[in-house]
Order: structure tokens, then C-alpha cells, then sequence
């Protein structure tokens, strides 16, 4: 009998839990299984977690495929009637140590196992002490999202939005860097509305100057996707004051259009992002942005998508994650007339790349000659702090932070 095999496809707060899979599952003794921890994010990746399901029951035929994840969450049913699958249980279960002993002890009861998300209430309790590199180590303070954008099914496998009190996430933050990590990262569905279900109701800018404060040996905090519209004082004093939390945020845009904002329920307005984007810089002159944008949302016109373009360059973004939409059904944006077709959705998506790209560039041009603290990942690549590549012609000290003079560029990397 073998240990479990894992397949993580999506989000970095995928990749976290299917570490915490991996201690209970062991704690558990199951074996001869394989456990795949699906994305919901766009149609396209519920048909590859599809496709990887049936890649690993032909590469695992005597073995147990167990599906969880968003997807497993948002359309079991369809996941349980594959005959690759054996059992599917939920985002809420995957997290619980009586799921796995069960699973290891009478494999047969159940096949489906998923509850309601939005019954639950507290974020799983398995922390997981140094996922990520040996250098940099990722901590889930919220999960689960009480906003209801029209393209988005991720509340539906992810439940309302939830917290990991403070001094839990410090007492983890502590220990990890104890064991020598330089750089914590704060992971969650929708980060900036971490403390609302807590007492009292904190905010992130609270949690972060809380971590700063008690974990005084910790070099580097960074923390993940934001909602800049959610941001609180207290974040807008640490992003200007505090010199180690790291000037890079990545940015929940989606769009550079009024109308096709409002049409995704977001929060905020193309000035409003604008705006936040100026005030940053203006506090943390170093401060680079990342963003999410969708191409090709139902009703974009041209002369929308050109506010997407313009967008880029207003708010100076210099890493772009863009979505070419993908059609989900169950939400509000499928529902939508006048859905914009396949290829004009492409070839609007490849423009945002290459506006992204043109802005990566600048952004390395710009660093040549200048003096960076790098956290080496490996022996020859490491990242500055606002979390752009330098390779290294010569091996430093992996999971160290070195003083390192930028000298040139690659397509995608500073080399020093």
C-alpha cells in the first residue's frame, strides 16, 4: 500500500490546503488513493480538473479518486456520476481530521460528502507550519467571500467570508520564523475583509501592524490580493511607515470601465483605483502593482475594453493576471445578452498581455543600476521587494536576503 498521491490545480490558497491534506490524510493512514483539489474560477477549469481526473485514474487504475476543492463544492453531483470517481467530498470536509479517518477506515458509506458552505462559520483549523519555499512560508488568515460579483462562483465553493483571529496568526508567524523564514505571506479569498466576523471587528491594516509589533525578527511581510476599495487607515499608515511590509500589491481591478463595472457588482469606480493606485505610490514611491483583469465580460464594447487598456497605464500596473471571461453557469453575468464571442474575447485578452508585458519591461529597465535586498529562492534566482526576478550568476544562500546591485534584464527578469 502507497501514501496518497495529491493533484492541486488553481489558487495559491489551494495549494495551501492541499498541504494540510497531506497531514491528515497521513495522520489518518489512508493509502492507495489519489486526491485531486479542483478549481471553479471559469468554465475552463472545471473541464481540466475533468480532464486531470480521467489523466490519473488511467495513470492510477487499482487506486481511490477522491475529488474536493471549488468545484467538487459547486457541482458534485456531476463530479460523483464520472466513473473515475469514487468519492467527493467537500471544501468544508476536506479540512477536517474525521473526514480522512473515515475515508481510511470504511471507504464505501458515502460518496458524496458536501454540506452546505454557507452554514460554515469558522476557517479550518490546520494551520500548516512552512508551506510554500524554503524561504518564504504562506499563512491562510480568512477564507470565503460575502460579496456577490456577477462573474463569480467562488462564494458558492467557498462559503461567506470568515477570519483567523490575530493572535493565532501570530503565534503561527512566530513559529514560523523561528524555523528561519524570512518572508511571510497573508493568503485569503478576500483578504481585505479579514476581522469582520471577529469581535470587535478589526481590520487588515490591524492585523498587519499587530505583526509587525509582535514578531519584531520577522523581515518581510507581504500580504496577497486586495480589494483597494476595502483598505482601511490602518493598511494606508503601514504601507507608508512600515519599511518590512513589502512595497508590491496585487490589486482585485477586474475592469477599466464604469458601466462594466457596475454591471460586475464591483465596488469601486475606474477613479477610485486611479486614485488608490496615486495615494500608494504617493506613500511608498517603490510600490509596484499587480491586478486582475477580465477580457471580453458580457457587453464590453471596444470602447470599454479601451478603458481596461488605458487603465494599465493610469494605475501603472506592472504584473497583469488577465481572465479572457469564461461563462459560468449559476451566476449572474451568464444570464447576461449580448455575450461578447470567443474570438474577441482572445484577441482582447492577448492586447492586455502585451500592454503587461510593455509594463514589465519598463519596470526592469528601470531597476538597472539600482540596489535591491533579494530573498533567495534558489541558489541563483531570488526576488527584491517588490517581488520582481533577479537571477544570479553566482549561487547565494538559499532562503537568505541579500544586498544585490542590478546590473541588466531579461524579458522577464533583472540579473545581477
Amino acid at each position: 500500500m502507497s501514501a496518497p498521491k495529491f493533484a492541486t490545480l488553481g489558487c495559491r490558497l489551494n495549494a495551501y490546503e492541499t498541504e494540510a491534506m497531506k497531514d491528515l490524510t497521513a495522520r489518518a493512514g489512508l493509502e492507495n488513493a489519489v486526491i485531486v483539489n479542483t478549481c471553479a474560477v471559469t468554465a475552463e477549469a472545471v473541464r481540466k480538473a475533468r480532464q486531470e481526473i480521467r489523466k490519473l485514474r488511467r495513470e492510477n487504475p487499482a487506486a481511490r479518486i477522491i475529488v474536493t476543492g471549488c468545484a467538487a463544492q459547486t457541482e458534485p453531483d456531476s463530479f460523483a456520476a464520472m466513473e473515475e470517481v469514487d468519492v467527493v467530498i467537500g471544501n468544508s470536509e476536506k479540512m477536517r481530521a474525521t473526514t480522512w479517518a473515515g475515508l481510511a477506515g470504511d471507504f464505501g458509506t458515502e460518496p458524496v460528502q458536501v454540506d452546505d458552505i454557507m452554514s460554515v462559520t469558522e476557517t479550518a483549523g490546520h494551520l500548516i507550519d512552512g508551506f510554500g519555499t524554503r524561504s518564504r512560508a504562506y499563512v491562510q488568515v480568512q477564507n470565503g467571500c460575502d460579496h456577490r460579483c456577477t462573474f463569480c462562483i467562488i462564494p458558492y465553493g467557498r462559503g461567506n467570508s470568515r477570519s483567523v483571529p490575530a493572535g493565532v496568526v501570530v503565534d503561527q508567524i512566530k513559529r514560523l520564523v523561528d524555523r528561519g523564514y524570512n518572508e511571510v505571506v497573508l493568503t485569503g479569498v478576500d483578504l481585505t475583509s479579514w476581522g469582520a466576523d471577529l469581535p470587535s471587528q478589526p481590520r487588515l491594516g490591524d492585523l498587519v501592524m499587530r505583526i509587525l509589533r509582535l514578531v519584531p525578527d520577522l523581515p518581510r511581510l507581504r500580504i496577497s490580493s486586495i480589494d483597494s476599495i476595502e483598505v482601511d487607515d490602518n493598511l494606508m499608515a503601514a504601507i507608508a511607515t512600515e519599511s518590512r511590509l513589502m512595497p508590491h500589491l496585487h490589486l482585485s481591478l477586474q475592469h477599466g470601465d464604469d458601466l462594466i463595472l457596475k454591471r460586475m457588482k464591483r465596488r469601486h469606480l475606474r477613479d477610485d483605483a486611479i486614485r488608490f493606485a496615486e495615494t500608494a505610490r504617493a506613500l511608498r514611491p517603490d510600490m509596484t502593482f499587480g491586478a486582475d483583469i477580465i477580457a471580453g465580460f458580457p457587453t464590453e464594447t471596444d470602447a470599454h475594453f479601451e478603458n481596461s487598456l488605458k487603465l494599465v497605464r493610469e494605475c501603472d500596473l506592472t504584473w497583469l493576471h488577465v481572465f479572457p471571461y469564461s461563462r459560468r453557469d449559476g451566476t449572474p453575468a451568464a444570464r447576461i445578452p449580448n455575450q461578447v464571442n470567443g474570438k474577441t474575447i482572445k484577441s482582447r485578452a492577448a492586447r492586455l498581455r502585451a500592454a503587461g508585458d510593455a509594463q514589465v519591461a519598463r519596470h526592469l529597465a528601470d531597476q538597472i543600476g539600482r540596489t535591491h535586498s533579494v530573498l533567495m529562492e534558489s541558489p541563483r534566482m531570488g526576488r527584491t521587494e517588490q517581488f520582481t526576478e533577479v537571477r544570479f550568476d553566482a549561487p547565494r544562500p538559499e532562503g537568505e536576503i541579500v544586498t544585490a546591485r542590478i546590473t541588466g534584464q531579461t524579458a522577464t527578469a533583472l540579473t545581477a
